[in-house]
């Protein structure tokens, strides 16, 4: 997978198209990312003991690859990533202004 935790990243489709985030966990087999502040929903939880009140808790679900785009830190412009081989090293390269991210 091209995106690593910690990458800014701003949202391409979905109902928080435009918004930019962090990326704060990756899930690679099912091939999402969970952008902090990003696609949130709210979820009613029942009270399960005596005494214990029910609750409205805001979960944040994680995004499709597909539906986010990297924002390079050197040019601060929506990128994709390429990758450059020097010396046995594989590094990830913005495509817009070549510069190491």
């Amino acid at each position: 997978m091209k995106f690593k935790k910690g990458d800014l990243v701003k949202i391409v489709l979905g109902k928080d198209k435009g918004k930019t985030g962090k990326i704060e966990k990756i899930l690679p087999k099912s091939e999402k990312v969970l952008v902090t502040g990003i696609n949130q929903y709210k979820r009613h939880l029942k009270a399960r003991a005596q005494g214990q009140s029910s609750e409205i808790v805001t979960i944040t679900k994680p995004l499709a690859v597909s539906n986010v785009a990297l924002v390079c830190p050197h040019c601060k412009l929506q990128t994709r990533i390429g990758f450059k081989i020097e010396k046995n090293d594989k590094i990830r390269i913005c495509r817009k202004c070549e510069k190491k991210l």
